[in-house]
């Protein structure tokens, strides 16, 4: 194997690409096996980019990006060693094996180390819809940032400044294979376009933006689209007022009540389950949420942004309940963490595969129509949040509802509450789903926070 392509869009070659790159992980195993390695494990990758940045009208940056990698993985019984390289040389390849196995050698035993069971494998290989490339030049890239920006920059005369507009283009290639005989070969591209608009003037400034983001062109948002979207946020958000502390229903937009979603997953993963630094220990078949609402993986949607045949270490995925009628059903586990708590793996090497979350309402407007007085969240700021107690306080900015409608933009609030109460007290979820993710959730509503502000 030889140079990388010069751009894994130009020319679709890369079922061959994907072959070599097959061909190579086999004499890597070969390779550990002949070094007395008991198991192995190789993983190889290929990627290019080409992402392109504008701001008032000028092009700022162009960036080409390309990038390959080969990581090695030995046991000795329950001694591990990794070690990696970006030289396809064969004798840099040969010492990256032998690094892998001096490591090993001189690394502690681990029970809980090594590949997971091979009767575990996957065996199908569904076409999953992930590949779409687009021969996309700089030029090409450069004039769709500047009609997004544009767009935004026309849409409303208020609209002052600009942090500019991006588009994006990305594709990669990779191979997992391990000494079971496995196999694994993906492939897949993604597209973004973004704009971010600043609004006002002086210390009255605003800013917000948009951005689209998806595995083919055709499922993108025009840049015209955006722009004016990044506008129309950006103009909402003028002339902000703070709020009297006070305890409020709080609504979450689609684009941030994912991050609830992330909070969970956090606290069920494996890693902090065994550390025992999670809020959530010890919770499988306790109920976590109302007893409406449920969250199911998806793993082999079609073109869905987080879809796999296999895990990261070659277990097959599968549908699969996370929360039924609000009871955790089961943790998200890869196999060296199940492993440590004495569990079964649940193909989550790696993380989670596209989540649905169940609704009970119908959109955000609909939410917020049935509030006399609540908070509107579209933005959050900070990190607090602790993952052993559960407690939760993040900077927000969005906007007061009153009577029933929006009222005016509100920045400057902490909102407050401990998880467990927080997923107890979610009176709705909107089916208004944000698919720029693979947790696909819709506006959320949580019935009492604390909101606190100014006085």
């Amino acid at each position: 194997m030889n140079a990388i392509s010069p751009d894994l869009h130009a020319a679709d070659d890369s079922q061959a690409r994907l072959d070599r790159l097959s061909e190579l992980s086999e004499r890597l195993l070969s390779r550990a096996r002949a070094l007395g390695a008991s198991q192995a494990e190789v993983s190889c990758s290929e990627e290019s980019g080409l992402d392109v940045n504008v701001r008032l009208g000028e092009v700022e940056t162009v960036e080409s990006t390309r990038d390959r990698g080969i990581a090695v993985t030995v046991y000795f019984g329950h001694r591990k060693g990794s070690a990696s390289t970006a030289d396809l040389h064969e004798s840099s390849l040969e010492a990256t094996v032998a690094q892998a196995c001096a490591i090993a050698r001189h690394t502690e035993d681990d029970p809980a180390s090594g590949l997971a069971d091979a009767e575990l494998m996957a065996r199908e290989f569904p076409d999953l819809d992930s590949w779409h490339p687009w021969a996309l030049e700089a030029d090409a890239a450069v004039d769709l940032a500047l009609a997004c920006e544009a767009a935004g920059r026309e849409a409303d005369a208020r609209i002052g400044n600009s942090d500019g507009a991006s588009m994006g283009r990305h594709a990669s290639l990779s191979v997992y294979a391990n000494s079971h005989g496995f196999i694994g070969r993906e492939r897949g591209t993604s597209y973004s376009i973004s704009c971010a608009l600043i609004a006002g003037q002086g210390e009255g400034m605003q800013r917000d933006g948009w951005y689209s983001s998806a595995l083919a062109r055709e499922d993108l948002q025009s840049p015209q689209a955006i722009g004016r979207r990044a506008a129309e946020r950006t103009v909402a958000r003028l002339q902000p007022r703070s709020l009297p502390t006070a305890q409020l229903p709080v609504i979450f937009a689609p684009e941030v009540s994912r991050s609830l979603i992330g909070h969970l997953l956090g606290a069920v993963s494996g890693g902090a389950l065994y550390r025992r630094a999670s809020f959530l220990l010890d919770s499988v078949g306790q109920s976590l949420f109302p007893n409406w609402l449920d969250i199911d993986e998806r793993p082999h949607l079609r073109r869905g942004l987080r879809s796999a045949a296999f895990d990261g270490d070659g277990v097959a995925t599968r549908d699969s309940a996370l929360v039924t009628g609000g009871v955790l059903q089961r943790y998200v586990l890869g196999s060296y963490s199940a492993r440590r708590l004495g569990l079964q793996t649940t193909a989550n090497a790696g993380g989670v595969h596209n989540l649905r979350v169940s609704s009970n309402a119908k959109d955000l407007a609909e939410l917020i129509a049935g509030q006399s007085r609540a908070l509107l969240v579209t933005e959050l700021m900070g990190q607090g949040v602790n993952a052993v107690t559960g407690d939760y306080s993040r900077g927000a900015g969005g906007f007061l509802i009153e009577n029933g409608a929006i009222s005016h933009p509100v920045d400057n609030v902490t909102i407050a509450g401990n998880l467990r109460e927080m997923f107890q007290r979610i009176a709705a979820v909107g089916a208004d789903i944000d698919t720029r993710s693979h947790i696909h959730i819709g506006s959320v509503l949580v019935d009492g926070m604390t909101v606190a502000g100014e006085g």
